[in-house]
C-alpha cells in the first residue's frame, strides 16, 4: 500500500503569514489552484483508490481539485487538520510567530506536553493523527492520497516513518503540494520519497 502525504497548496493564509487552522476562511490562490492542478497532472494513471482531507479549507479545496481530476472519492477527517494555535489563530504578527516557534523548538527538545495558550500541544496531535493513519494501513484498501498540513507532517511523520527522524524532517520543510511518499512493509511504513528526495533504505 503506497501512502501520498500531500501539501495542500499555496492559500490566502501562507501569503499573509497568518495562522488559519480553524473556519472556512482563506481559500486558495490562483497559484495553489494551479499547483494543484499541476500535482494532479503528475498522479494520473496511478491506481489511487481515495483522497482523504483536512477540513480546513485550503486543504479540502486542494483535494476537490484532484478528486475532479483523477475521479476519486473525498473523505474528510478531522485526524489531518492543522494544529490548533489557540489564541495566535488569526494572527500575522512577528510576536505571535515567535511564540509559535518556542513551542516548536521545545518538541524538537522532546517537551512533547508544550502548547500555545488554549492550543494543541505535540502529544495532542497524535493521539488524533497516528490512530487514523494506523487504521488506513490496517484496512489496506488500495493506495490513497491524504491532503493535510506542513507542520502536521513535519512533526508527525517522523514518529510512523521507520526511516525518518525528526532530525532530518526538520531542515526539510514541504512546500506546496509537496509529498511524502510512503509505502507498507514488514518492518513498517516506510518513506520512499520526501519531496522530490528518494531514499530506498534512510534518510536519518
Amino acid at each position: 500500500m503506497k501512502i501520498y502525504f500531500v501539501r495542500h497548496g499555496e492559500s490566502e493564509a501562507n501569503i499573509r503569514y497568518e495562522f488559519s487552522n480553524w473556519g472556512d476562511k482563506h481559500p486558495l490562490t490562483e497559484k495553489g489552484r494551479e499547483q494543484a492542478k499541476t500535482l494532479a497532472q503528475n498522479l494520473t494513471g496511478l491506481p489511487l483508490k481515495k483522497i482523504f482531507s483536512s477540513p480546513i479549507k485550503r486543504a479540502c479545496e486542494t483535494a476537490e481539485i484532484l478528486s475532479a481530476a483523477l475521479n476519486i472519492p473525498i473523505e474528510v477527517t478531522e485526524a489531518l487538520r492543522e494544529g490548533d494555535v489557540g489564541t495566535l489563530e488569526g494572527r500575522a504578527d512577528p510576536a505571535a510567530w515567535a511564540i509559535y516557534q518556542q513551542v516548536q523548538n521545545a518538541w524538537w527538545e522532546g517537551d512533547l506536553d508544550v502548547r500555545t495558550k488554549e492550543g494543541e500541544s505535540f502529544n495532542d496531535m497524535k493521539v488524533r493523527f497516528m490512530p487514523f493513519i494506523e487504521e488506513l494501513i490496517a484496512s489496506d484498501n488500495g493506495d490513497v492520497v491524504l491532503i493535510g498540513h506542513g507542520a502536521l507532517y513535519r512533526f508527525m511523520l517522523p514518529e510512523l516513518l521507520t526511516n525518518i527522524d525528526a532530525d532530518w524532517a526538520y531542515p526539510h520543510p514541504i512546500g506546496n503540494t509537496a509529498y511524502i511518499l510512503a509505502e507498507t512493509s514488514p518492518e513498517g511504513l516506510v518513506c520512499v520519497e520526501w519531496c522530490g528526495v528518494k531514499s530506498e533504505t534512510s534518510l536519518k
